[in-house]
């Protein structure tokens, strides 16, 4: 009964501590990688961020073919998707890394009109990446795209 008791109390102040730190453990230090488990289109997305001292200070969102071309290189494919949609991977990769690196990985990230279903993917992203950088593991998080 002791035992159960000690073992009670423990987990309370474990959980008052995390109350009282908001939560979230704090971001290790050092650069940490997402990426989709499947090619999408011909491209595979990823986020890449690096921590110091516990802030964001960088965050790189893009995609690569099979051979690692980079997508926001890629000037025919921005041409016509910036006749279509409105938009291009260049630019808003670079918004939605920009929010990201704003918000430090608290704040929402606003869609852009003609990429909202990489907005869903960079969300998938962020969120398994800024984990590895909670539990300061700098292994690839490979996400699973959701099923259809």
């Amino acid at each position: 009964m002791k035992r159960v008791i000690a073992v009670l109390l423990s987990l309370l102040m474990t959980a008052s501590l995390l109350t009282a730190c908001g939560g979230e453990a704090e971001l290790q230090d050092g650069y940490y990688t997402a990426q989709m488990s499947e090619f999408s289109h011909g491209w595979k997305e990823y986020v890449t961020i690096l921590i110091k001292g516990g802030q964001i200070l960088s965050v790189e969102y893009n995609a690569e073919n099979a051979s690692g071309f980079i997508k926001s290189w890629d000037n025919a494919y921005m041409q016509n998707m910036l006749h279509i949609n409105g938009t291009y991977p260049n630019e808003y990769t670079r918004y939605y890394a920009g929010q990201l690196l704003e918000g430090q990985g608290k704040g929402e990230i606003d869609v852009i009109t003609g990429a909202s279903s990489s907005h869903g993917t960079f969300q998938m992203l962020a969120q398994a990446v800024l984990e590895q950088a909670r539990k300061g593991d700098s292994s690839i998080a490979i996400v699973e795209a959701p099923s259809h």
